[in-house]
């Protein structure tokens, strides 16, 4: 059943759970009657292609194996056994128009096929908002992903949970209210699934280790259906199933060797749905426990 004609995600690169410390008064009222958790699963490593990767695919680490040399000089095959949200939303519905603005652009050359007729550009954030408000008026579209990667960078140059990296993640929040507007704006609101959703977090001005401060990410989703309250369980991964179910194509059967996306309960209040299951043990990334801080990112 397709629940809505519209969903559009904005990725917030590095912004981990440190959006719950910073001053986001746009998020807290998008997603003052959404389903919200500052506790969602990264993937492990939490490294930008890894976990980028396993949202638009489906799939851990451990399956699709990209990093982030890989998706910086390889397109990404257009006959993967793990298409991309893009192929699998085209396939069902060959007319969506579909979207990727991403300020890093290795997500759109490396985990999103080529020939699949997907709106596309890069800019630093700024820039690329205004961008990506045009297109959501302009194009009203099935399936819109962005990716923002500012927060990151002020991670990385001042330090995870800083005051730059707080007042920077402050500042994205006003560009993601500029995106949300714009749904309004194209009359599109009713009818869309809006979602906010965090890659990684850090550890000192670095990433792609096991603390809490790395592993921790925010996700909230909001339209009409969506259930108010706290998510309990959720891997960054399952952001594939969410999309999917919201505008009503079946995922693949779960498969530890393959798709291990899943509805999370406690985001959509009519959803009957499986038993969710523990996948922590396909990483070795235990979801409640730390390991030493480290990072293994090029930066």
């Amino acid at each position: 059943m397709k629940r809505y004609n519209h969903v559009i995600v904005i990725g917030v690169d590095g912004a981990g759970a440190f959006v719950k410390q910073a001053d986001t008064p746009c998020f807290d009222r998008i997603f003052a009657e959404g389903a919200v958790t500052y506790s969602a699963l990264a993937s492990n490593p939490t490294i930008s292609a890894e976990c980028w990767g396993s949202m638009l695919l489906g799939v851990g680490p451990e399956v699709h194996k990209l990093t982030n040399g890989i998706v910086s000089s390889t397109p990404y095959p257009v006959d993967s056994a793990f298409p991309s949200l893009f192929r699998r939303i085209r396939e069902v519905m060959p007319d969506a128009e579909l979207g990727s603005y991403c300020d890093w652009n290795p997500i759109t050359f490396g985990i999103v096929e080529n020939n699949q007729n997907v709106a596309n550009a890069t800019a630093r954030d700024t820039d690329l908002m205004p961008m990506i408000c045009d297109y959501i008026r302009e194009k009203k579209p099935t399936f819109l992903f962005t990716q923002l990667d500012s927060v990151d960078g002020a991670g990385h140059g001042h330090g995870y949970g800083s005051e730059a990296h707080l007042r920077r993640i402050h500042e994205v929040d006003e560009l993601m209210n500029d995106a949300y507007e714009a749904v309004k704006e194209a009359g599109i609101l009713e009818d869309t699934l809006f979602i906010m959703i965090a890659d990684h977090g850090g550890f000192g001005t670095g990433h792609g280790g096991w603390t809490d401060e790395e592993k921790y990410v925010t996700f909230a989703a909001s339209g009409k259906g969506v259930q108010k309250g706290a998510i309990e369980e959720m891997n960054i991964r399952d952001l594939s199933a969410i999309v999917l179910y919201a505008l009503g194509i079946d995922a693949p059967a779960f498969d530890e060797q393959g798709w291990t996306a899943q509805v999370p309960a406690g985001i959509f209040a009519d959803a009957v749905l499986p038993e969710y299951r523990d996948i922590s043990h396909l990483t070795g990334a235990a979801p409640r426990r730390s390991k030493v801080a480290h990072t293994s990112e090029l930066i």
